[in-house]
């Protein structure tokens, strides 16, 4: 017989037990493409790629229209990611080694460390002190030695591939024979396989594409698709290069399924996001398609053409929006309101605070944080739009050395190799094509005094005039001194 006493106390299992599960920290996938450009998809307006998986993601959840890279490279954005940290602050301003152009007007700074330092405690080591398992797959760029590897900084589990090979990845460590396939499919596997292992406990999986980087190549039925395809008028619509956007999509598509197989979809939140703006062409101007594929393009332009990021400014390795804005889409079910568009700039170096406030655990003590959690916007509260973002990328790559500060509509773009300074109004103005910085002095004159206190701030290393400066050979590329 069931008594009264026994109904109370059931009810209060009952009770215990749903508000515990609701409040289980939500299990965290984090996904990132490799050059992927603000332009390339179509729930950012693209009408030639494709690209269904991330639409539907879009739907589902909420878009990003003014998310930013901290650097329009790889290594420092990634730095930014997992340290929360500015890479100035770090101190690794271009990708691992470096550019070097040893004849330039300017002498560029060199990375102040070559690897993300040990001493920083990472968005996974947090993680897994919160009690996430947690994994990285993919690509690293963050020093290969074996302290300087994910497995060393917070991954319980890791591969990172090290010779960059769509058809033929190398792994550190060793994959087991059993995998193998295409790069995406391999890091895909990879990322299932960790996700069913984990489904018991919180888990913070973090899956780094090498796509869409060079040298460009795809499977061949998909090249074959695109090749057949209408470009719409001015766009480029490199068959490859679509390829990879699609080959991206196929494993986003495949994660989303892996959490609803496993009933986990609900409480994981998702976000997808790019390394810095889209490359258009190469810096040394060499074919970008791999030796595998160029045959598509054996007598085409399109061999040296990869995307076009418009109407966005310039491309990969500038500071203008081209180089720094990126596609940035994040799902929460129930929690994220479907379709939501958020138009606050936002920053690269927002994740790991946004992850902490998530796993509901503490930032590292003694730890700068130079980000801000962005779980307000997903919930659907404001955000501070007149926010400071920053960026220093004072490096001959795609343009000159540069750094710029946005702050609400405006933007300023500083030349860190003749001192000249750009001011743009993005609201009125996105493809940064008129300069008004004789119309607003006095903005101008804020944003740099802002932009130089900043630099200060985190010890930005900046150009010096170069003694061997010869205005015929400047445009020649060097071996990085750091190259080993």
């Amino acid at each position: 017989m069931i008594t009264k006493h026994k109904l109370v106390c059931l009810a209060a299992v009952l009770s215990a037990l749903i508000a515990s599960a609701a409040e289980k920290p939500p299990n965290i996938v984090f996904i990132l493409a490799d050059d992927m450009g603000w332009a390339d998809l179509p729930c950012y307006g693209n009408r030639f790629n494709e690209a269904p998986n991330l639409s539907w993601l879009a739907e589902e959840g909420m878009r990003f229209t003014d998310a930013y890279a901290a650097c329009p490279v790889c290594s420092p954005t990634r730095a930014s990611i997992l340290s929360g940290q500015y890479p100035a602050r770090i101190g690794v301003i271009d990708f691992i080694p470096g550019h070097w152009r040893p004849y330039e007007k300017v002498t560029v700074p060199k990375n102040r460390t070559q690897h993300l330092p040990g001493e920083i405690i990472t968005m996974q080591e947090s993680m897994q002190k919160a009690g996430y398992r947690t994994g990285y797959f993919g690509k690293w760029h963050l020093g290969y030695a074996e302290d300087q590897l994910p497995s060393a900084q917070g991954a319980d589990e890791s591969y990172v591939f090290c010779n960059y090979d769509y058809y033929a990845p190398e792994f550190i460590p060793e994959l087991r024979p059993a995998l193998k396939g295409r790069l995406s499919e391999v890091l895909t596997d990879l990322s299932v396989d960790f996700i069913e292992k984990n489904q018991e406990q919180p888990f913070f999986l973090f899956l780094a594409h090498y796509d869409v980087h060079v040298q460009l190549d795809g499977d061949r039925d998909l090249i074959e698709k695109y090749l057949k395809k209408e470009k719409p008028d001015g766009y480029p619509g490199n068959a490859v290069y679509a390829a990879m956007v699609e080959h991206v999509d196929r494993s986003v598509g495949r994660v989303l399924q892996a959490l609803d197989r496993f009933g986990l979809a609900d409480n994981t939140v998702v976000f997808f996001f790019s390394d810095n703006g889209g490359l258009i062409s190469r810096f040394d101007n060499v074919p970008l398609i791999a030796d595998r594929s160029l045959d598509v393009y054996a007598h085409s332009p399109l061999k040296y053409i990869a995307t076009s990021n418009l109407p966005l400014r310039s491309e990969k390795g500038t500071v203008y929006e081209g180089g720094i804005r990126e596609p940035l889409i994040v799902r929460w079910p129930q929690k994220i309101a479907r379709g939501a568009v958020c138009e606050v700039p936002v920053s690269s170096v927002d994740f790991y605070p946004t992850l902490l406030e998530l796993a509901g655990t503490a930032a590292p003590a003694n730890q700068v944080l130079d980000g801000v959690s962005i779980l307000p916007a997903l919930r659907g509260k404001s955000l501070d739009a007149e926010r400071p973002l920053f960026w220093h990328y004072p490096v001959y790559h795609h343009g000159v050395p540069a750094g710029a500060v946005r702050k609400g509509d405006w933007k300023l773009v500083e030349n860190q190799e003749d001192g000249s300074l750009e001011l743009y109004n993005l609201r009125a103005d996105i493809n940064e094509s008129t300069d008004v910085k004789e119309l607003y002095p006095q903005k101008a004159t804020a944003l740099y005094a802002l932009l130089k206190n900043w630099q200060n701030d985190v010890g930005a290393q900046l150009p010096v005039p170069n003694p061997d400066f010869n205005a015929e050979k400047r445009d020649e590329w060097g071996r990085h001194p750091d190259r080993k």
